[in-house]
C-alpha cells in the first residue's frame, strides 16, 4: 500500500507560486509588464486603467456612442497602456519608462483624438482620404502592430504585415491569388476610418463584451474563487484513484473558462496541483500535460469560454446564449475524455488518492466560500432570461461585490475593488491588442476577396469529400494556432474555412465551433505549445515531450468536433431529444475507446492489436451511416468483453 499523499504546506506553496510566476513571465508575454520604481507612475497606470474600466461600464447604460469614436477610444487607451506597461525588448528596464515608449503612448492617444476632432470631416469625405487621414492611419496601423508584438509575440504582427503586402502586390501575383492591387494610402485608410479593419467586429466585441467579462473574472479571482474551486475539487475528487490529477482537471477547467489564458491557468492552479500529482506517482511530463490540457479546454468551456463566445456570437449574428448552449456537451465530452485517461492511468499504475484526513469537507468548503458560486449562477440565469451580455456583465460585477461581503474571508474593501478593476483591464490588454491586429488581416480578406479564394482552395484540396475538407480545415486551424492566440486564430480561420464547410450544408455554428476547437488545441501541439511548456516549467519535465503527452490527453478534443459536424445533435441547436441522446452516447463511447487505446488499459493492459481495434471502432462511430456505426460498436463491444473476461480470469487465479 502506498504512503498517504501529503498536501503542500504554506512554505512549499509560496515556493511553487514563485516558480510559477517565473514560468508565467517566460511563456506569457502579458506577464512581463513593468513594475515602476516611481510610485507616481504606478498611480498613473491605476488611474488610467480604473477610469477605462468605469468608462466601459458606464457605456452600457449611457446613450449609444458613435461607433467609430467608441472603438477608436478603446483601441487608443489599450495601446497607451501597453506602451506604458510593456517594454519593447527583453533587456529594457522594467522599472522606468523610456522616452520612446512615452512618445508612443501619447501618439496612441492622438489616434483617437484625431477621429474625435475630425469625425464629421471624415464622414463627409465619403471614403476619400485626405493627406492627414493617411498619416494618422499609417501611425495607427504601426502602433497596433507594435503593441501586438509586445503582448502576443511576432507571429500575429508578421501575419498582418504579410497580408498588407498581399493587398499592395496584387497585380504582380500569379493565378487566382492576383487582384487589382491597392495603394498604401487606400489600405491604411480602409483600416482606420472604416469599421472593416482595425475597428471591425473583433474590436467591437472587445470594446463591448470581452473587457467587461474579463473584469468580472478579475473580481471573482479577488474574492477567492480560485481557493473555492481548489478546495471543492479536493473534497469531491481528491480521495479517488489518482485524485490530485482529477483535482487539477476540475479546478483548472473552471479557472480557464473565466480567465481566458491557458498559460495563466496552468501556472495558477498548477503550482498547487502538479507537485501533488508527482507525489502520488504521476510522471512529471504527465502531471504537466494534465494541467495544460485542462487549461486549454477552459477556452471551450461555457459560460465564458475565454471570451471567444462573444466574438462567435457577433460574427454569426446569434444570441450569446445560443453559443453557450451549443458548446456545453462538446466541452463536457472533452473533459470527460481527459478524466477517463487520468483515471485509467491511475488504475493501470495503482496510483492512490488522498486520505480522508487530508481532504476538506464539502460542507465546510460550501459554508466558508460557497456563496461565491452565486455570481456564476446569476450570470447564467440572467443570460437565459434574455438580458444583453453587457448588462449581465455589469450586474454580475456589482453582484459579486455585494455577495462577497457576506463573509469576511471574501469581503472586498475599496482598495480591493480598485485593484480588481485595474487587474481586469490589464488582463484585457492582450486580447484587445490581438483583436486590433487581427482586424488588419481580416480587413485585407474583405478588401481583396482573399477569404473566398482560400475557401475555394480548401474545397479543391478536399476533392469533394466532406471528411477530407474537415481534415484540411483542422490542419489549417492547428498550423495557424501554433503561433497565434486562440481568438485571432479563430477569426482568421473562420473567415477562410467556414465558407468552405457551408458548401456541404454544414450549419455555420458547427463550422465556427469546429475551427475554434482546433485553434485552441494548437496551444498543446509542438513545436510551439505554450500551455504545455508552462506546465513543463513547473513540473521540471522536458517541454517537447510534455507537448506530445498533452496531445494524447486531448484526443477527445480532436474527435469531438468531427462528431458534432456529422451528428449536429451534440450541439443541441435545433435538434430533437432523440438526436441529442444518440450524439451524446456516441461521443461518450468514442471518447472512452480512444482514452483506453491511448493509455493501453481498460480492465487490464491492452496490446497494440487491441488498441488499433479500439481506435478504429471509435473513429467509425463518428459517421452517421448505420453500417459504419454498427461495425464500430461491434468492435468496441468485442474488446470490452475480452478485456473484462481477461481481468475476471486473472482475479480468479489463486495467488
Amino acid at each position: 500500500m502506498s504512503a498517504p499523499i501529503r498536501l503542500p504546506n504554506d512554505q512549499e506553496i509560496r515556493v511553487n507560486e514563485s516558480k510559477a510566476q517565473e514560468v508565467l513571465q517566460e511563456y506569457d508575454l502579458e506577464a512581463g509588464y513593468r513594475r515602476f520604481s516611481k510610485k507616481w507612475m504606478s498611480v498613473l497606470i491605476t488611474v488610467i486603467a480604473v477610469s477605462f474600466a468605469l468608462y466601459h461600464m458606464y457605456a452600457v447604460y449611457a446613450v449609444p456612442f458613435v461607433t467609430l469614436k467608441h472603438r477608436s477610444l478603446h483601441v487608443a487607451i489599450v495601446l497607451c497602456l501597453i506602451f506604458l506597461l510593456y517594454p519593447g525588448w527583453k533587456k529594457a528596464s522594467r522599472k522606468t519608462l523610456s522616452l520612446l515608449d512615452g512618445v508612443l503612448a501619447l501618439a496612441a492617444l492622438g489616434t483617437a483624438g484625431y477621429i474625435f476632432i475630425y469625425y464629421l470631416d471624415i464622414v463627409n469625405r465619403g471614403g476619400i482620404p485626405s493627406t492627414l487621414d493617411v498619416i494618422f492611419a499609417v501611425i495607427t496601423c504601426v502602433l497596433v502592430l507594435e503593441a501586438s508584438r509586445r503582448v502576443t509575440g511576432w507571429e500575429l504582427t508578421a501575419m498582418a504585415g504579410i497580408f498588407v503586402a498581399y493587398a499592395y502586390l496584387g497585380p504582380y501575383l500569379p493565378g487566382d491569388f492576383g487582384h487589382r492591387g491597392y495603394t498604401f494610402s487606400d489600405i491604411a485608410n480602409y483600416m482606420y476610418v472604416t469599421t472593416e479593419g482595425i475597428f471591425g467586429d473583433a474590436i467591437a466585441v472587445s470594446a463591448s463584451f470581452i473587457i467587461l467579462f474579463i473584469i468580472f473574472g478579475a473580481f471573482l479571482t479577488k474574492t477567492g474563487m480560485g481557493t473555492l474551486f481548489n478546495d471543492l475539487s479536493l473534497s469531491l475528487a481528491g480521495g479517488t484513484k489518482g485524485g490530485p490529477a482529477k483535482v487539477g482537471v476540475i479546478a483548472t477547467a473552471v479557472h480557464g473558462s473565466i480567465n481566458g489564458s491557458a498559460v495563466a491557468s496552468v501556472v495558477t492552479t498548477g503550482s498547487f496541483t502538479i507537485p501533488m500529482m508527482k507525489r502520488v506517482g504521476y510522471k512529471p511530463e504527465f502531471a504537466a500535460a494534465v494541467e495544460a490540457t485542462a487549461a486549454v479546454g477552459g477556452q471551450i468551456l461555457p459560460p465564458i469560454m475565454g471570451a471567444a463566445a462573444f466574438i462567435m456570437a457577433e460574427t454569426l449574428g446569434v444570441p450569446y446564449v445560443t453559443i453557450v448552449i451549443a458548446a456545453v456537451i462538446p466541452a463536457l465530452m472533452y473533459y470527460f475524455g481527459l478524466l477517463v485517461q487520468v483515471h485509467l492511468r491511475a488504475d493501470r499504475d495503482n496510483l492512490q488518492g488522498l486520505t480522508k484526513s487530508e481532504l476538506p469537507k464539502v460542507k465546510d468548503v460550501i459554508r466558508e466560500r460557497g456563496h461565491l458560486l452565486i455570481p456564476l449562477v446569476l450570470l447564467v440565469v440572467l443570460l437565459m432570461m434574455g438580458y444583453t451580455p453587457t448588462l449581465v456583465a455589469v450586474a454580475t460585477i456589482a453582484g459579486t461585490i455585494l455577495i462577497a461581503a457576506l463573509r469576511k474571508s471574501s469581503r472586498m474593501n475599496f482598495r480591493d475593488i480598485v485593484h480588481a478593476l485595474e487587474s481586469g483591464v490589464r488582463d484585457a490588454l492582450g486580447v484587445a491588442a490581438a483583436c486590433a491586429a487581427v482586424g488588419i488581416t481580416v480587413g485585407v480578406f474583405s478588401l481583396t476577396g482573399l477569404g473566398l479564394k482560400l475557401a475555394n482552395i480548401i474545397l479543391m484540396m478536399g476533392s469533394g469529400s466532406l471528411f477530407m475538407t474537415l481534415l484540411f480545415t483542422m490542419l489549417a486551424s492547428i498550423i495557424l494556432g501554433l503561433g497565434l492566440p486562440s481568438i485571432p486564430c479563430y477569426i482568421i480561420t473562420a473567415t477562410m474555412a467556414a465558407p468552405a464547410l457551408s458548401t456541404y450544408g454544414i450549419d455555420p455554428l458547427a463550422s465556427h465551433l469546429f475551427v475554434f476547437y482546433f485553434g485552441a488545441i494548437a496551444n498543446l501541439t509542438p513545436p510551439i505549445a505554450l500551455a504545455a511548456f508552462a506546465g513543463a516549467g513547473i513540473a521540471g519535465s522536458e517541454p517537447q515531450r510534455t507537448g506530445w503527452v498533452s496531445c494524447k490527453l486531448a484526443l477527445a478534443g480532436f474527435i469531438v468536433p468531427f462528431i458534432f459536424i456529422y451528428k449536429p445533435g451534440l450541439l443541441i441547436h435545433d435538434a430533437s431529444i432523440v438526436d441529442i441522446s444518440i450524439a451524446t452516447v456516441t461521443t461518450l463511447l468514442a471518447v472512452m475507446a480512444l482514452a483506453a487505446a491511448t493509455e493501453g488499459f481498460l480492465f487490464a493492459r491492452i496490446n497494440w492489436a487491441m488498441r488499433t481495434v479500439l481506435i478504429l471502432g471509435g473513429v467509425l462511430l463518428i459517421f452517421p451511416e448505420v453500417l459504419l456505426f454498427g461495425l464500430g460498436l461491434a468492435l468496441l463491444m468485442s474488446v470490452t468483453v475480452f478485456q473484462y473476461m481477461k481481468k475476471r480470469n486473472a482475479l480468479a487465479i489463486p495467488m
